[in-house]
């Protein structure tokens, strides 16, 4: 009998305990739906403050950057031809010099010796020339007489001029104006054919080589203008471009450009690595637009533009790029009012609100 008591108690409390827990649930959610903010609708948001652009037509050029390098106009090495000892070295490192300065020389005694003999031979081999072509117009002497004293003359003039030839072998002379480099050897010292005495270099004017892709081949010619700065100066040389080589690599497809900068002050020293900007097109009324707000698309590109207070997309067509700005080449006017901030966000017939227009 206890034991019966006991389970309807327990049976009780458990449904009491259910029962309790279903108000609980059914209070709270009736609460909770009561408090909830009613949802705003879309039409009533507040319009989405952008920056904006008004199109209008300016100029924008299209340049083609690339890396290059300063060379001298004319470069030697200087050596001697033949052996010797140097007798005179009239080398100052550094030193500007003029064409047919005598910068080095060595011992040609003995050679000179040789010329003076052969002119002493000459002399009379001359005369008797003379005398016999005399004697030959009169029929005093044979023809064959007179051609030999003939063929003596001619062979001792061709050995002057080759003995000539080694004296001048024997001298280094500038080949044309320019700076002394440094100083490979010392007077007195034997040299062979090809021994590296001193360099001259002409660093005024400087060249600029450089590359550019095969695609802009038929976009450049001679005389255009190159732009190029080094590392260390702020201000951009200027430099024309003479020369075009008219073979493309194979293997880098580029075709080598090289420029001409006057370098009158000398600033610039050859080797030097510089940074080029050529100028290819110029359009004096193009319609360009900044790179950020440009939408690429799938099947092209598109903008927003602010019409009657609302974003709406313009597909438009490309033409040249710059590092901020864009041509637009259809699909803008001028006096569009072009949407620049919040791309992410716009959609076709968003509310917006003009904050700043350029």
């Amino acid at each position: 009998m206890r034991k019966k008591v006991i389970r309807w108690i327990s049976i009780a409390l458990a449904a009491g305990l259910l029962v309790m827990l279903i108000a609980f649930r059914y209070f709270t959610a009736d609460s909770s739906h009561e408090s909830a903010p009613a949802e705003v609708s879309p039409q009533k948001r507040p319009p989405l403050s952008v920056r904006s652009v008004a199109i209008s037509p300016k100029p924008i050029i299209e340049y083609i950057n690339s890396t290059g390098t300063l060379f001298a106009s004319e470069e030697v090495d200087l050596s001697f031809e033949s052996s010797g000892r140097i007798t005179v070295l009239d080398i100052n490192e550094g030193q500007k010099v003029q064409k047919g300065t005598l910068l080095a020389k060595i011992n040609d005694n003995e050679l000179q010796a040789q010329r003076d003999k052969i002119n002493v031979q000459l002399k009379l081999a001359e005369d008797r020339e003379l005398r016999q072509r005399t004697l030959v117009e009169r029929e005093a002497i044979s023809r064959e007489s007179y051609e030999q004293s003939l063929a003596e003359m001619q062979a001792l003039k061709a050995d002057l001029a080759q003995i000539e030839a080694k004296i001048e072998k024997a001298s280094i002379f500038a080949p044309f104006d320019g700076i002394v480099g440094l100083r490979y050897t010392s007077e007195g010292a034997f040299v062979s054919p090809g021994t590296l005495v001193t360099k001259l270099v002409c660093i005024s004017p400087l060249k600029v080589d450089f590359a550019i892709s095969e695609r802009y081949i038929g976009n450049v010619h001679t005389g255009m203008t190159v732009f190029f700065t080094v590392e260390g100066y702020l201000k951009p040389f200027e430099a024309k471009v003479y020369a075009i080589e008219p073979n493309v690599d194979i293997k880098t497809r580029t075709f080598a450009m090289r420029a001409m900068y006057s370098n009158t002050r000398e600033i610039l020293k050859p080797g030097r690595s510089v940074y080029v900007e050529l100028q290819l097109k110029l359009f004096n009324d193009a319609i360009s637009i900044p790179t950020e707000a440009l939408i690429p698309e799938m099947d092209g590109n598109l903008v927003y533009v602010y019409r009657s207070g609302k974003a709406q997309p313009v597909a438009v067509q490309t033409g040249i790029r710059t590092e901020t700005e864009i041509q637009i080449t259809s699909g803008l006017a001028v006096g569009d009012t072009l949407i620049t901030s919040g791309i992410l966000q716009l959609r076709t017939g968003l509310p917006v609100q003009l904050s700043e227009i350029r």
